[in-house]
């Protein structure tokens, strides 16, 4: 049997692991964010396109990491309050985890090994690197950090594997 995003879990701000099993049957964005970052501009623009599509299956999980140029200093609570407050994000926010080299998060492994996921080969590079899962679990696609959750390459994945595209 093949993983898919469904096996792994996540560490919410109160300590409490997730499991992605929650989002099954969902098309999910994962993102790996850092609040002093340049592009910290896209919470706005992953919660714009969260807003649009939340009611018809979509779901944005955010993991903020500290692994490019210690952009991330923000832990716990403080960095809770970051994400909800100051940007006003209202998808899950999960604890900082290490999205690339040695500590790798296992969900990461998955994600960036088409060895693991069967399809996708894509190491982050930078902070708000993005992966697509369709309703199965199955990793299926990425955007870079330069793409905009608001580009129309992104909208038009999404919308495809919303079904809302023939």
């Amino acid at each position: 049997m093949n993983k898919t995003i469904y096996d792994f879990s996540a560490l919410e701000f109160s300590g409490n692991k997730r499991s992605l099993r929650d989002f099954e049957g969902k098309v999910v964005l994962i993102v790996n964010t850092a609040s002093k970052c340049f592009f910290n501009k896209q919470f706005e623009t992953l919660e714009s396109l969260y807003r649009k599509y939340k009611q018809l299956g979509f779901e944005v999980l955010a993991f903020p990491s500290n692994d490019f140029r210690k952009q991330e200093p923000l832990t716990g609570r403080t960095l809770e309050t970051y994400c909800r407050i100051a940007k006003q994000v209202s998808f899950p926010v999960f604890k900082r985890i290490h999205v690339r080299g040695e500590f790798t998060d296992p969900l990461y492994q998955y994600l960036s090994n088409s060895n693991i996921n069967g399809k996708v080969d894509s190491v982050p590079l930078w902070n708000f690197h993005k992966y697509l899962v369709n309703r199965k679990g199955e990793v299926v696609d990425y955007f870079y950090s330069l793409t905009s959750p608001m580009s129309k390459k992104v909208h038009n994945r999404i919308e495809e594997l919303l079904s809302l595209k023939v």
